[in-house]
């Protein structure tokens, strides 16, 4: 009974929000600051899973940015999870391929995302220095999930460079953002699925870096990102 009410719920919310995101988004279609607000309102969703969201930010984050945040991507959860931590003026980087998705690929184009050709390498590098320029014009910060893939309990994969590059290029920070563990962690059937920790770290420089440096400061982030989200998930644990 328990599973049917919360499918239900979660069906109607989600049908509710993208109808109103494609109205008032069309006002003003792929406006940055549209990311946020449907982000915000995706993490909403965690009450109705039973899980009870834990965001922490270091006082000395400026909103304004810009940034390149990196987050580990775990599972489908991350879209009410996850998205309680996008920051104002921040927009993701996803596949070209989401647009397909029926209706959330429409309001994620028009709510400013950034859409890429992953199997078009070449593109892909444009891509890259067409982010960067368009972050160093209009102050805007992105979210990229590094990995490239969700992990689905494997722990943090290997990152792909792609953000490493746009931050070096830009010469902005790269803001680490780690989520407890999710896997086999949220079950509709029970109740209460305790709680998920998400920690946004803080800002690592980029400044004065060289292109060369982008796999060293690759590998170094990730570092950093497995002990603290091996950290969180204990934490979280037990709770």
């Amino acid at each position: 009974m328990l599973l049917i009410s919360r499918l239900i719920l979660i069906l109607l919310f989600m049908i509710y929000l993208l109808i109103m995101s494609i109205l008032r988004f069309s006002l003003q279609p792929r406006h940055p600051k549209h990311v946020a607000c449907v982000a915000r309102n995706f993490s909403r969703l965690a009450r109705i899973f039973g899980v009870k969201l834990i965001v922490r930010k270091p006082a000395g984050l400026n909103d304004a940015g810009p940034y390149v945040f990196v987050g580990n991507h775990q599972n489908n959860y991350d879209l009410v999870t996850m998205t309680a931590a996008v920051q104002p003026g921040t927009v993701s980087v996803g596949k070209k391929s989401l647009v397909w998705v029926p209706i959330f690929g429409f309001v994620y184009w028009l709510s400013g995302n950034i859409l890429i050709d992953r199997s078009n390498k070449s593109k892909a590098f444009g891509t890259i220095s067409a982010v960067a320029d368009r972050i160093r014009k209009g102050h805007l910060s992105i979210w990229m999930f590094a990995e490239g893939t969700r992990s689905r309990g494997r722990g943090l994969l290997p990152f792909k460079t792609g953000a490493f590059h746009i931050a070096i290029q830009a010469e902005v920070p790269i803001v680490p953002v780690c989520c407890s563990n999710t896997h086999n962690k949220i079950k509709l059937n029970r109740w209460d699925n305790g709680e998920v920790i998400i920690e946004i770290m803080a800002p690592i420089p980029t400044v004065g870096l060289e292109r060369s440096s982008v796999r060293k400061l690759s590998t170094d982030v990730h570092a950093i990102m497995k002990k603290r989200i091996d950290e969180l998930s204990a934490e979280a644990r037990d709770a």
